[in-house]
């Protein structure tokens, strides 16, 4: 193949903007058919476009369109939940994930109920030691270094595109240090804006794992400990139900009942339709928990909480 002469590029450059000039008219004014291709096109897709469809009925992010979110920020929903979960060895009944599945149910159920909320996509590992020896199949880790950037950087994003109080939970007992640590961080940092940052402990450890709550279904599993785990079987109730309302085949009831396990912990389920019932009324018990510590948090949030 033969080389290009090396006059050829200047040549095409000087073309390229002789030709650019042309188009742009005089003093690089744009020529009336681009300045209709700059207008449609800042009308379809710039920041203020006028979004050509109704809103869809969902409070979590990742399932809104982009002007669909910046809708709902300038209506008032300046609050976003980060929920983090895991996965790790649960089972015999349940998925490895249930802490994402059981996020899917209580997020929706606390931004619903706190309202002017959207929920930003679950972060969905938790921090360990991907090198254990020996690791459970199905659980994956992150290092706690990574598990804190990702969380950094989740809500500065959040907060560049308008959001103004960020809030996380965890649902998973190894995520609340990292949380915590990077609240405290990112309020120093933004101490002066409007942004700040909370960690809600009520979530996970008020009335942990529904215990009481549980009873007053008239749940009552045993041994009668408060635990999600028994009989070394990391599996309970509550998680079960709050899992079924996401997706009820992900507690396998096809598999039990045909093996003769459709129980838990002493507890016969009955029918997948009862326990979802049951799983919606642990949602909004959580929720409850959950939006009233928040504004108990936001109303006694100083700045020397920075």
């Amino acid at each position: 193949m033969k080389k290009t002469a090396s006059w050829l590029l200047p040549l095409a450059l000087v073309w390229g903007v002789a030709l650019l000039a042309r188009q742009r008219g005089p003093q690089g004014a744009l020529t009336p058919e681009q300045e209709k291709i700059r207008a449609a096109r800042e009308a379809a897709s710039g920041p203020n476009a006028v979004r050509p469809i109704d809103m869809l009925d969902s409070v979590w992010i990742e399932e809104l369109s982009w002007m669909e979110v910046r809708d709902l920020i300038k209506a008032g929903k300046t609050t976003a939940l980060i929920g983090s979960g895991g996965l790790e060895q649960n089972g015999p009944y349940e998925p490895t994930g249930k802490h994402n599945f059981t996020l899917r149910t209580t997020l929706e159920a606390t931004a619903r109920a706190l309202g002017n909320t959207l929920v930003a996509p679950i972060v969905t590992l938790e921090p360990g030691n991907p090198d254990r020896e020996g690791l459970t199949p199905g659980s994956v880790f992150i290092t706690q270094a990574t598990f804190r950037a990702v969380l950094t950087d989740m809500s500065t994003s959040l907060k560049s595109m308008g959001f103004k109080d960020i809030v996380m939970v965890a649902d998973s007992g190894g995520n609340p240090p990292g949380m915590i640590d990077v609240t405290k961080a990112l309020n120093a940092k933004w101490n002066g804006t409007p942004a700040r940052v909370f960690y809600i402990p009520e979530y996970y450890e008020e009335d942990k794992w529904s215990f009481s709550y549980l009873k007053q279904l008239g749940i009552l599993q045993k041994p009668d400990v408060q635990s999600a785990t028994r009989y070394d079987i990391h599996d309970d109730y509550h998680y079960e139900s709050l899992v079924a309302v996401t997706n009820p085949k992900l507690v396998h009831p096809d598999q039990r009942m045909k093996a003769k396990r459709f129980s838990i912990n002493g507890v016969e389920i009955g029918s997948v339709a009862k326990m979802v019932e049951n799983g919606k009324k642990l949602a909004a018990y959580r929720a409850t928990i959950t939006v009233n510590a928040i504004k108990r948090a936001m109303a006694t949030f100083k700045s020397t909480d920075r």
